[in-house]
């Protein structure tokens, strides 16, 4: 039996995708910020309602250049239950990542934990809307304010997710998009930076043209993080299926409720708060996730532990602030609880069963 993977990406059909391979062919133009890129980003501000966006290779170098943007330096508050990009970025920053632990009612950064931790050195907080799950915007609105600190948003998870009728990318000083092949929208590699800020824009925009002006200025030491043609038309192409594909995996995900609901021995709680899908985890109790991990391996399906060891535990981190147990016991747990299930649009219901079903096996 083929191999079940935690994702696959959606693609856009191949004829539509060959029409614009054929442009980019005949135009010879494939980078520095050509007619796919330029249309791509108008596209995605116009389908989020944000009021400026900056498209990246990647969503890594599109967070290292936000932080470069804001000339964030110092100790910056985020959560140790992530991928490791997220707090990369603040070490190639210069930054100090001050670990928090997380709220265990939706995983992500804790802002009640935040304000204890807040010292002169603190110039930034870094949450992470984890499995696509809005973080407290509001409360951490509002603690960034109190302290003049600005407020970075990781979104890689997020996209299509709205708090109220916003966009969760129109939260914070910036916010950053990951389109990597495992997101519920991807452009192959890629990713992006959303403000209100049309300065900022501004300058993010040179950062990642290393920092030319035009032929002749170099206004600073900019970096290379410009998306190129290939991807941007993937990306405009696949706007106009990302509603479809969001109603595909909301299929997926009921059949997995419809199997998984009320049994004992995991909680689903997290999984059901998600708009756009993106991630199906459940936390398994009394130590038996990686039995379950196991055990799917031996039927071809490979589940994915996100996130699993915390970031706090890479060797370079652990001397960090707020790796104590007591600092991060929440997030811990989680780490040591949570899989994610197979989710993707055309995951088979067949399959979802049989997936369903040797979870409980192995649980029961």
């Amino acid at each position: 039996m083929n191999p079940i993977y935690v994702t696959r990406p959606s693609l856009p059909p191949l004829e539509e995708f060959t029409a614009c391979l054929e442009e980019i062919w005949d135009s010879r133009v494939l980078t520095n910020d050509g007619k796919f890129v330029k249309t791509f980003e108008a596209d995605l501000t116009r389908f989020l309602g944000v009021t400026h966006g900056s498209v990246f290779c990647n969503g890594t170098i599109a967070l290292q250049t936000a932080l470069q943007g804001l000339r964030v330096t110092g100790e910056v508050i985020t959560t140790p239950f992530t991928f490791p990009a997220t707090v990369h970025s603040l070490h190639w920053n210069g930054c100090t990542p001050v670990f928090c632990d997380v709220d265990p009612s939706d995983l992500n950064l804790d802002p009640k934990r935040v304000e204890s931790l807040i010292t002169p050195k603190t110039t930034a907080i870094l949450p992470v809307h984890v499995f696509g799950i809005p973080c407290q915007v509001d409360l951490f609105r509002n603690l960034a304010d109190q302290h003049g600190l600005r407020l970075i948003y990781d979104g890689a998870h997020a996209f299509g997710v709205k708090v109220g009728n916003r966009s969760i990318y129109d939260y914070g000083d910036v916010s950053m998009a990951s389109f990597h092949a495992t997101k519920v929208f991807n452009t192959f590699e890629g990713g992006a930076i959303f403000t209100s800020d049309p300065a900022l824009k501004k300058r993010v925009d040179f950062l990642r043209n290393f920092g030319i002006l035009n032929e002749t200025e170099i206004l600073g030491p900019g970096s290379n993080g410009k998306m190129n043609e290939l991807q941007a038309a993937c990306g405009s192409l696949l706007l106009k299926y990302f509603e479809q594909d969001i109603r595909k995996r909301m299929v997926v995900r009921d059949r997995y409720f419809d199997h998984l609901k009320g049994k004992d021995g995991f909680s689903l709680a997290i999984a059901t708060e998600s708009q756009n899908a993106s991630y199906f985890p459940i936390l398994i109790q009394d130590g038996k996730r990686d039995a379950v991990y196991h055990g799917l391996r031996d039927i071809n399906v490979f589940s994915r532990r996100y996130f699993f060891p915390l970031v706090s535990d890479i060797p370079i981190y652990r001397s960090m602030p707020g790796v104590e147990a007591k600092n991060i016991s929440n997030a811990r747990t989680v780490s040591e609880q949570v899989l994610c299930l197979p989710i993707y649009p055309d995951l088979s219901l067949e399959d979802v069963d049989r997936i369903s079903e040797k979870v409980l096996a192995i649980l029961t």
